[in-house]
Formats: structure tokens, C-alpha cells, sequence
């Protein structure tokens, strides 16, 4: 298992930008694929982005491709998730997410290990 703690998260105005931060402890970072999720109030959890060990493999969600960006820093122990033009349907609570699976998982039970949340508000 491995420890997440996100951070970042806040109140912006539609059209602003955020940059998420999520930092990883316990068992070696770089041997998990990882990713961000979301969800919003009524909603299900729903996968944003990931990115494989190196950080040479990225792959998003359609709503999200274009303004998001996913990156990981394995001598940090952190990946991040910076977006752009934001719209007020991203609000939502982002989750950090760990898994020991191979390939491009993006369904929640593919991920063992999940951070406690981040409150993204975007304000039209």
C-alpha cells in the first residue's frame, strides 16, 4: 500500500487554472500506475487521467483532454494534475489514486490505494 495525500484544490473562476498535487509515501512510487479522479455531489466517481510508471504514458478522459494535463515526478513522490479552462461542471472532489496493475486502468476498483480528496470549486 501506499500513503496519498492531495493538496491544491480551491475556488476559481471559470476559465482560471489549478494545479493539483498529490504526494505519495510508503512503498516505492515509481512501481504504480496513476491517476486522478472526481466526484461530483449525486454522481459517481469518474476517472480524469493517468499516467504509467515513467511518466511516458498519458491517456484522459474526453471531457477533460485538451485542458488537463497529468505529470508525475518520481524522485518527489508526486504527481499532478494541472488544468486549464475550467468550466463549472469540474467542480467535484479530485481523488488521487494508486494501482499495481499493469496496462491503462481507469475503473475505481482498478486502484488499491486512494487519497483523502481535494474540493475543486469553479465559479461561473
Amino acid at each position: 500500500q501506499v500513503q496519498l495525500v492531495e493538496s491544491g484544490g480551491g475556488l476559481v473562476q471559470a476559465g482560471g487554472s489549478l494545479r493539483l498535487s498529490c504526494a505519495a509515501s510508503g512503498r516505492t512510487f515509481s512501481s504504480y500506475n496513476m491517476a486522478w479522479f472526481r466526484q461530483a455531489p449525486g454522481k459517481e466517481r469518474e476517472f480524469v487521467a493517468g499516467i504509467n510508471r515513467s511518466g511516458g504514458r498519458t491517456h484522459y478522459a474526453d471531457s477533460v483532454k485538451g485542458r488537463f494535463t497529468i505529470s508525475r515526478d518520481n524522485a518527489k513522490n508526486t504527481v499532478y494534475l494541472q488544468m486549464n479552462s475550467l468550466k463549472p461542471e469540474d467542480t467535484a472532489v479530485y481523488y488521487c489514486a494508486a494501482a499495481s496493475t499493469y496496462g491503462q486502468p481507469e475503473g475505481p476498483a482498478d486502484f488499491g490505494s486512494w487519497g483523502q480528496g481535494t474540493q475543486v470549486t469553479v465559479s461561473s
